[in-house]
């Protein structure tokens, strides 16, 4: 119990860490409100010439277009969050604090991380997509239950969205500079969760592969329950679906964190 009240707080001081960059929130809203604007019209010009592309009507994929900008900060789908800052810590050797704290270092990242996406969900994502809504004809579901259902795929896809940067980040024990790592893995993420494009886009035996990938857990899946193209046993497929790449991704993480503090030399020391 007293592990549990301490990694809330470190979630809540996380949340209270990013509400005070209110600037940079406003920011970010009106960032994402435009560059999900170009999404939008240039989905449009796509669906205009092939109406059901990739399984969706128009409207269906605007709401794809407007569901990931509300997500884009949450979840991290172009980085950021704490991977910068644990890369720095492990280049300054400031991590071996860390390690001798009484508490989990990937248990401590991940509740900083649920605090910074649950005010980013808030604070940057419901207004683009309420513009969104007041902008275009979106498909929107009435079912309270498939808002609960979004709600948790959202989290498992922040769960899978952390896993994987969480992996990123601790390759900063092997590498000099961890900037390279976060190009790949804010390219990877931007292809294959598909914030560029729907992966139901993408044609035969590479569509596949992409929409069985990790990235696709943090957007993709995320989309589909919203648009209710899971439906039923369909839906705990894609929540389980979700749920065994975080699992999966998680184990991986601690796997290459005790391999990594046992084996490497901190740099700095």
């Amino acid at each position: 119990m007293r592990l549990f009240r301490l990694y809330f707080a470190v979630a809540a001081g996380g949340f209270r860490r990013y509400a005070t960059y209110r600037v940079a929130t406003a920011a970010g809203v009106f960032t994402n409100t435009v560059f999900g604007l170009i999404l939008a019209y240039t989905f449009i010009a796509l669906w205009t010439e092939r109406p059901h592309l990739g399984g969706y009507d128009q409207a269906q994929a605007l709401t794809f277009v407007w569901t990931g900008q509300a997500l884009l900060a949450a979840v991290a789908l172009l980085g950021g969050g704490f991977q910068e800052e644990l890369q720095e810590r492990i280049r300054t050797g400031d991590v071996a604090v860390d390690l001798y704290r009484p508490v989990d270092l990937q248990l401590w990242w991940l509740a900083a991380d649920l605090g910074r996406a649950a005010f980013h969900l808030v604070g940057r994502g419901v207004l683009p997509m309420v513009a969104g809504a007041l902008l275009f004809e979106l498909a929107l579901p009435t079912s309270p239950l498939t808002w609960l259902l979004f709600l948790l795929s959202t989290g498992l896809g922040f769960l899978t969205g952390f896993a994987i940067r969480y992996l990123f980040a601790l390759a900063s024990f092997w590498l000099l500079d961890g900037a390279g790592v976060n190009i790949l893995s804010m390219l990877l993420s931007a292809f294959f969760s598909g914030m560029v494009l729907p992966l139901t886009v993408f044609p035969g035996a590479f569509g596949e592969v992409a929409r069985w990938l990790p990235w696709a857990a943090t957007l993709q899946v995320p989309a589909d329950v919203l648009l209710e193209e899971h439906r039923g046993t369909g839906a705990l497929g894609a929540l389980a679906f979700q749920a065994g790449w975080a699992v999966v991704l998680l184990a991986a993480g601690r796997l290459t964190q005790s391999l990594a503090t046992r084996k490497v030399v901190v740099q700095g020391g």
